[in-house]
């Protein structure tokens, strides 16, 4: 009763459960700290706080002092009711007392005292306190399990060893087998400690390959990095090359083109003043006149027509085989730059197949690596051999 009247002057009146943390407010009353938080939270911007048991109030948020004394309460409390839930001697009957050893032929818990005057006979088997008595009890008997069976691996009483069940069969004592038993899992022990030791060997040393690897990677991941870098400012200066010689030649070609252009613009004046001289002679109505003017020739030259036509295609036309020409050998440059900057490392598994390598492809001599080459290596032609090109 009065551990029940304990524990409801250790609730918390907002979570009605013992105090968690428990902070007291200038009013006196107590709460947990984070039921009184939330409490408080709520009551933000209404003008004022109030105590949620006794509803007093204040205008400014209360300070949550930690109430030490409570905490200390709280604790052994808490400790009582564990202790509540241990085993405790069957005689102390005034006050509980932890029990220090379970007799088996009694039933009972005893604690230390009243182990010293327990009987000491043969069938007053102690061990270790154990709410589970029932288990160390024959279930057809209801004696005392005294001995082994090793042939039914079973723990038996004396009734049992001379039933048809059992009878001739080879039985110990309990601790005798215990032992026996023991030393079997304490070799188990020592093998599985071995093969724990070994794993752990092999943990550490794949952790080191591990690590060595991860550096490898890094290493080739920086490698990779600065030369695709390097071979983005490659192609750029190639782009910038090859648009200037595209840039070159179409600007010769437009200078070609507009002297013609100026030219034809000349020719086409003089023939507009002959248009307007003529035109002015087919008006006239004095025959005289138009008699006595010089012939104008043949306007419709084809000669002049002709030379303008071998002057225009004298201007001439972009050189796609130089700009190509260019392209390769720039591409062909930033290749060879990538097979000096990745090698193939020694192969760790086979070796390179020579019949199945490109023409361009150099194969060393101990076939383990390969590298680009511009001159042709004249493999030999196998059924293997791709069909589409590598070079």
């Amino acid at each position: 009763m009065a551990s029940a009247d304990l524990r409801q002057e250790l609730n918390c009146s907002i979570c009605l459960s013992i105090y968690t943390d428990p902070v007291i407010l200038r009013c006196g009353h107590n709460f947990c700290r984070v039921c009184i938080d939330r409490a408080l939270d709520a009551q933000e911007g209404g003008g004022g706080y109030t105590c949620p048991e006794c509803r007093a109030e204040c205008q400014e948020r209360p300070a949550l002092i930690r109430n030490n004394p409570l905490c200390n309460i709280v604790g052994s409390f808490l400790s009582s009711l564990q202790n509540e839930t241990g085993i405790f001697c069957t005689y102390c009957i005034h006050s509980p007392v932890p029990a220090a050893k379970s007799c088996l032929h009694c039933e009972a818990f005893l604690c230390d005292n009243h182990l010293r005057v327990h009987s000491k006979s043969a069938e007053h088997v102690l061990c270790d306190p154990t709410t589970a008595l029932g288990n160390r009890k024959c279930s057809v008997h209801k004696k005392i399990l005294e001995y082994y069976c090793t042939e039914d691996a079973a723990c038996i009483c004396v009734s049992c060893s001379l039933t048809e069940e059992h009878r001739g069969h080879l039985v110990e004592l309990l601790d005798e087998a215990s032992e026996k038993k023991k030393e079997k899992l304490r070799n188990v022990l020592q093998k599985l400690n071995t093969k724990r030791a070994e794993t752990e060997i092999r943990v550490q040393s794949l952790q080191v390959r591990r690590r060595e690897y991860q550096g490898k990677a890094a290493g080739v991941t920086d490698t990779v990095t600065a030369l695709f870098r390097d071979l983005r400012r490659q192609l750029e200066d190639l782009e910038k090359k090859v648009l200037s010689e595209i840039y070159s030649q179409a600007e010769s070609i437009s200078l070609s083109l507009s002297d013609l252009i100026r030219q034809l613009e000349i020719n086409k004046e003089k023939l507009s003043r002959k248009m307007r001289h003529i035109e002015e002679l087919c008006n006239m109505s004095d025959p005289v006149t138009v008699l006595q003017e010089p012939d104008t020739g043949d306007l419709c030259d084809t000669e002049d027509t002709e030379r303008h036509d071998n002057q225009v295609h004298g201007a001439g036309d972009l050189d796609v085989g130089l700009i190509s020409g260019t392209t390769r050998r720039g591409l062909s440059d930033i290749i060879t730059c990538i097979n000096t900057g990745i090698y193939v490392q020694e192969a760790t598994e086979g070796l390179l197949d020579v019949a199945t390598a490109g023409d361009k492809i150099q194969i060393s001599g101990d076939r383990k690596t390969a590298s680009w080459s511009d001159i042709r290596q004249n493999h030999p032609v196998t059924p293997e051999k791709f069909q589409c090109p590598q070079d």
